[in-house]
This record gives C-alpha cells, structure tokens and sequence, in this order.
C-alpha cells in the first residue's frame, strides 16, 4: 500500500512540470502532445523501478494523479501569467 501511494504521489510531482509547460503552449501541437505523453514513459520506468506489477485496480488512482498533476502544473503557469487586481 505505501508503494501504491509513494508512486501515486510521484506521478502528480512528475506531472506538475509537464502541465506548466503544456499550458505555455499552442493547444493541439507537437510540443503540446509530447509535454502529455513523455511523462508516460517516466511513469512507467518509476513503475519499473519500484518493482509495481501493472494492475487495473490501481489504474484510477494513477490517471487520476497524472491529470492533478498536469492540471495543477497548468494552473500554476496561468496564475503566474494573469496579473492580479486588487
């Protein structure tokens, strides 16, 4: 269960670089589509690495934190971006 969760918890941080740049970028594009799948291959070297058999139980909980990750990774660039008004 800790592994379950240690590599749930990588999968969101791996990601969280990869959304920032995605949302610097032109939607539909070559980048744009490298910065969503190169992480894939990270995963699954972690995956690799942490000697985690694929089991479809578990899958939920990675795409979940996969699509936290990019989508906070991107909020975090449009907060940056966007001016504050007080």
């Amino acid at each position: 269960m800790r592994r379950i969760l240690l590599l749930t918890l990588l999968i969101f941080l791996v990601n969280l670089p990869f959304g920032y740049w995605r949302a610097g970028l032109r939607k539909l594009s070559a980048t744009w589509f490298v910065a969503i799948h190169a992480p894939v291959i990270l995963i699954i070297a972690m995956r690799l690495a942490l000697h985690m058999p694929f089991r479809v139980i578990t899958l939920p909980l990675y795409v979940l934190a996969f699509f936290s990750g990019q989508s906070v990774g991107g909020w975090l660039r449009r907060r940056k971006t966007t001016p504050i008004v007080a």
